[in-house]
C-alpha cells in the first residue's frame, strides 16, 4: 500500500491568519504523519493572496491533477491547475503550476469573492469530466457545474447541480456516491442501481457543515434530495460540534470513503501564538449509507485508530441513581479511547409523565439540567474538585402525548477555568432505534475530544480547552 497524503492549508509565519500556503504531510496508517516541504506557496499573481481549497482526480492512467482556488493580485478568485513533478515520487514532493492558470474565471452573475473550491471530478455519461465549484446568487447557495476533457479548458453547464435559497455562500462542496446495500466505499465516479449521491456544503453564514442524501441525474447534472425539508443547509448536520470545511475521498486500498475536517479553536489570539498554532485536523472517519434510517449517512473513526489501544479497563454493571457521580478509577493518560452503554429502567420510560417537550442542548443549562429522564452518561477531563469538567450525556424528553425524543449533548460550560474561551453546549437529536442501546465512543486526547453515538448519525468534535 502506497502513502496517505494530507494537503492543508497553513501559515508558516505565524499562528495568525494569512499568508494562505500549502502544508503537506503524509501517512502510512491515518494515525502517524510525516510532514513534508510545502507543497504550494502564494507566489504567482493568480494565487498571491492565497492557495485556497482544492482537490485531487486520480486520472484512469494515473496522472494525478490538482484544481485549486487561488486569489489574485487583484482579488478575484479563479481556479488553478497543478500537477507533480515527478509522478515516480512516491511523496509527491514537488508540485508544478500551469503556466496557462487561471483555468476558470468566475462567470457572468457570479461575485468576484463568491467562486471556490472545486471539487474531485466524475466521469459523465459521455466520457467527459465534471465537477462543481461553491458559490452563491444573492443569498441562494449554489453548485455550478463545469465540464472538461482535459483539465486545462472548461466550460460552465447551463443549470446548477443544486441551489438552496436563502443558505448563502457554499464553500468547499462536496460531492459523492453512496452504496444503500453495502458498506464499502465508491469510487467517486461510481453511478447506477443501489446508489444515492451526497450533497455537502460548508455554510459561509454560520460555519457549520451540512449535507443531504438524494438522487443524482447525470443526463441533467441536476441533484434532488430525497426529503425537501432535509435539504442542504436546512437539514442534517455533519457534525453537532467544531467542524468546519470538510472534505471526503476514496480510499481504494482499504475499498472505503474517509471524511476529513477541519476544527477551529476558540482559544485568544495571544494564547495561539504563545503556544506556535491554531486550530487542528480532525481524526479521520469513514462514511457509509444507514440502512436503518435511510436518511443519512453513519460516521465511525477509521478502524486504524483502534492500533493505539492498550492497557483495557472494563466496568459493569455500574448503577446510576438520580443526581449521582460515580468515579471510575483508571489509570493516567493523555488519550482515551472510551466505549459506554447505557441501559434505561424500562418501566420509568413507560410511566414518565411529558415535562420536557420543546427540550434543546444548546438552549438549557447543559449537564446541570435535571429532568426525570436525563441527563445521564460520563464526564471527562474532570479535576479532583469537579470544578473543571465536560459532561457528554443523553438526555430523553417526552412530550405530554408519550412522545419520546433523544438527545446526545456536549457540555462546554465548565470545561476551563479560563473565561476567554467558549462555553457553548452542543448537541442534536439523535434516533435511538428499538433494540438499540443508548452507546457513545469517546476519544479524548489533549485539546480536542471526539463523540461518536454507535450506530446514529451525530457526531460532535469539541474542545475542551483542558
Amino acid at each position: 500500500m502506497g502513502w496517505y497524503h494530507l494537503f492543508y492549508q497553513y501559515n508558516p509565519e505565524t499562528a495568525i491568519w494569512g499568508n494562505i500556503t500549502w502544508g503537506h504531510a503524509v501517512s502510512k496508517d491515518l494515525i502517524h504523519w510525516l510532514h513534508l516541504p510545502f507543497a504550494m506557496v502564494p507566489d504567482s499573481w493568480f494565487d498571491i493572496n492565497g492557495v485556497w481549497t482544492g482537490s485531487a482526480t486520480i486520472l484512469p492512467d494515473g496522472q494525478i491533477v490538482m484544481l485549486y482556488t487561488g486569489d489574485t493580485d487583484q482579488l478575484v478568485q479563479v481556479q488553478n491547475l497543478a500537477y507533480p513533478k515527478n509522478l515516480s515520487d512516491p511523496l509527491l514532493l514537488e508540485w508544478v503550476k500551469y503556466p496557462g492558470n487561471p483555468v476558470m474565471v468566475p462567470p457572468p452573475g457570479i461575485g468576484l469573492q463568491d467562486f471556490r473550491d472545486p471539487t474531485t471530478a466524475w466521469l459523465g455519461p459521455n466520457g467527459e469530466w465534471l465537477l462543481t465549484i461553491g458559490s452563491k446568487i444573492n443569498k441562494v447557495g449554489v453548485a455550478l457545474v463545469y465540464e472538461t476533457t482535459n483539465f486545462t479548458s472548461f466550460k460552465l453547464l447551463d443549470g446548477l447541480l443544486h441551489g438552496v435559497p436563502g443558505t448563502g455562500m457554499w464553500e468547499c462542496v462536496d460531492f459523492y456516491p453512496i452504496s444503500t446495500i453495502h458498506t464499502n466505499g465508491l469510487d467517486t465516479s461510481t453511478n447506477g442501481p443501489n446508489i444515492k449521491h451526497v450533497l455537502k456544503a460548508s455554510m459561509d453564514d454560520d460555519r457549520h457543515d451540512y449535507y443531504a442524501i438524494g438522487t443524482y441525474h447525470p443526463i441533467k447534472n441536476k441533484w434532488t434530495p430525497d426529503i425537501e425539508k432535509m435539504d442542504v443547509g436546512i437539514g442534517l448536520r455533519l457534525d453537532y460540534g467544531i467542524f468546519y470545511a470538510s472534505k471526503t475521498f476514496y480510499d481504494q486500498f482499504k475499498q472505503r470513503r474517509i471524511l476529513w475536517g477541519w476544527t477551529g479553536e476558540t482559544d485568544s489570539e495571544l494564547d495561539d501564538l504563545l503556544k506556535g498554532w491554531a486550530s487542528l485536523q480532525t481524526i479521520p472517519r469513514t462514511v457509509v449509507f444507514d440502512q436503518k434510517t435511510g436518511t443519512n449517512v453513519l460516521q465511525w473513526p477509521v478502524e486504524e485508530i483502534e492500533s493505539l489501544r492498550f492497557g483495557c479497563t472494563e466496568f459493569n454493571e455500574v448503577k446510576l441513581d438520580p443526581g449521582s457521580i460515580e468515579q471510575l478509577k483508571i489509570d493516567s493518560a493523555t488519550q482515551l479511547d472510551i466505549v459506554a452503554s447505557f441501559k434505561v429502567d424500562e418501566e420509568a420510560l413507560k410511566t414518565t409523565l411529558g415535562t420536557n417537550e420543546g427540550y434543546s442542548c444548546s438552549t438549557t443549562s447543559g449537564g446541570a439540567s435535571r429532568g426525570y429522564l436525563g441527563p445521564f452518561g460520563l464526564v471527562v477531563a474532570a479535576d479532583e474538585n469537579l470544578s473543571e469538567l465536560t459532561p457528554i450525556y443523553f438526555y430523553i424528553a417526552k412530550d405530554t402525548n408519550g412522545k419520546i425524543e433523544t438527545h446526545f449533548c456536549s457540555d462546554q460550560s465548565r470545561s476551563s477555568l479560563a473565561l476567554e474561551v467558549g462555553k457553548e453546549v452542543h448537541g442534536s437529536k439523535v434516533p435511538v432505534l428499538e433494540g438499540e442501546d443508548f452507546t457513545m465512543r469517546i476519544l479524548v486526547r489533549d485539546q480536542p475530544t471526539s463523540y461518536f453515538i454507535h450506530h446514529n448519525n451525530d457526531v460532535f468534535n469539541c474542545l475542551n480547552n483542558i
